[in-house]
């Protein structure tokens, strides 16, 4: 099998890994190269599977929807084609326009279906994705001040999250794996 990644996945995968990527393929659909590469290392694998199935999927009012906002906008920040393809997926079932969706690439304050507190979490969610990492003392107010310490911890570490397969992703080079399609 041809891929399109920096480096092949290895030709012998440990079988305690094996079960977690065919685990993580059975819930996308998809054939997920970022685990197959990252059995190079095995430490790697593990620990990016441990956070990975410790990501939010809804925690009181840090809801679904937010929390794929929060990913979306992370995942264009970090200009990241596989995180947009991945976290970008089946939008709509998340409550999700397609206005929305795409104006998460450029100008999100003429949407006016966007929540004040929903266009608080997408600008922090860029600002975390920023380099160079500048947190403006005014917007970090205005955030502590629409979201409880928990869901403050919860909206910085998932847009990290995706920073953090963003830059894994793409140091390895791996390509979308065709969610959009």
């Amino acid at each position: 099998m041809g891929y399109m990644s920096f480096i092949s996945p290895p030709p012998h995968i440990p079988f305690f890994l094996k079960l977690g990527i065919l685990f993580s393929e059975r819930i996308t659909g998809r054939m997920m190269l970022p685990p197959r590469i990252l059995s190079w290392y095995p430490k790697a694998a593990i620990g990016s599977g441990v956070m990975e199935a410790l990501v939010a999927h809804e925690d009181a009012r840090m809801d679904k929807r937010i929390l794929k906002l929060i990913r979306m906008a992370a995942s264009y920040a970090a200009a990241c084609p596989f995180c947009v393809d991945m976290n970008s997926y089946e939008h709509r079932k998340f409550g999700i326009t397609d206005e929305e969706a795409a104006s998460l690439r450029g100008d999100i304050e003429n949407v006016d279906s966007f929540s004040e507190r929903e266009k608080l979490a997408i600008t922090y969610a860029r600002l975390v994705s920023a380099t160079p990492l500048k947190f403006h003392p005014d917007i970090v107010e205005k955030v502590k001040a629409a979201f409880t310490e928990r869901e403050f911890v919860i909206l910085v570490s998932t847009a990290a999250q995706v920073n953090f397969w963003a830059r894994l992703i793409q140091g390895l080079g791996i390509p979308p794996a065709g969610f959009g399609e």
